[in-house]
């Protein structure tokens, strides 16, 4: 009877299953994933788990009672070398379950039983999403909020460049701009000053002698001008009669 016996016997003898376990986990240290049906990976996950929380403790005394139920050298070694490192951090939960369907033939449910932190690919999405924290709402679903995450940073950097290349051209402008000011400044004082290295020097005239204001002082230059002699007229000559 089986009395308070909560473990599977997966319908085999002691010794047969417990062969069976520790090829198996021989097989997960050293591969880090297998295949294999649902329940088998469930009892391999109980036998599995204790030997990589001793695998923690490098001791000879860990090393020899892993080895007692591997019974293998190098899948000791790789479990005190590589995977103690990795999960050297973690309290528990070494191993994930992914099912994968029922098999053809017996029908059995299949799975994938991995060691957790061996899995790149699952490592770098939670990377990514760390680093990306970004707000989301309730009611909306995160591959939509995501894409529009998305566009809104593509449009802000179009508008960014955008804007950047029409400073670039208007100080472009306004340098071409000022050159042309220059050069049109440089030409005229060459013409003005071609002109008047062309031009002949002017004889400088002396000045005329001013004539004299009217004035007492030119009155009194002025010669007198004898006085008309008078004609005689009627009256006189009566006077004489």
């Amino acid at each position: 009877m089986r009395h308070r016996k909560s473990f599977n016997h997966l319908g085999r003898t002691s010794a047969h299953r417990k062969a069976m376990l520790s090829n198996m986990a021989s097989s997960l240290i050293m591969h880090k994933r297998i295949e294999t049906t649902t329940a088998k990976a469930k009892a391999l996950k109980r036998y599995i788990e204790p030997l990589i929380t001793r695998s923690k403790d490098d001791s000879t005394h860990s090393r020899r009672v892993v080895f007692s139920y591997l019974q293998d050298k190098e899948a000791v070694t790789e479990l005190f070398r590589e995977v103690s490192a990795k999960v050297a951090d973690r309290p528990g939960g070494y191993t994930r379950i992914i099912r994968l369907g029922n098999r053809l033939g017996d029908n059995a449910d299949m799975c994938m039983m991995e060691l957790v932190d061996f899995n790149e690919n699952l490592l770098a999405e939670k990377a990514s999403a760390k680093k990306s924290s970004s707000r989301r709402r309730r009611g909306g679903s995160k591959k939509k909020e995501e894409e529009t995450g998305a566009v809104e940073t593509a449009v802000a950097e179009e508008v960014a460049e955008e804007a950047t290349s029409a400073e670039e051209v208007v100080a472009e402008e306004v340098v071409e701009e000022a050159v042309a000011e220059e050069v049109v400044a440089e030409e005229a004082v060459e013409e003005v000053a071609e002109a008047v290295a062309e031009e002949p020097v002017a004889e400088v005239e002396e000045p005329a002698a001013e004539a004299p204001t009217e004035g007492p002082e030119a009155i009194a230059e002025e010669p007198e001008e004898p006085a008309a002699e008078e004609e005689p007229t009627k009256d006189d000559d009566k006077k004489e009669a």
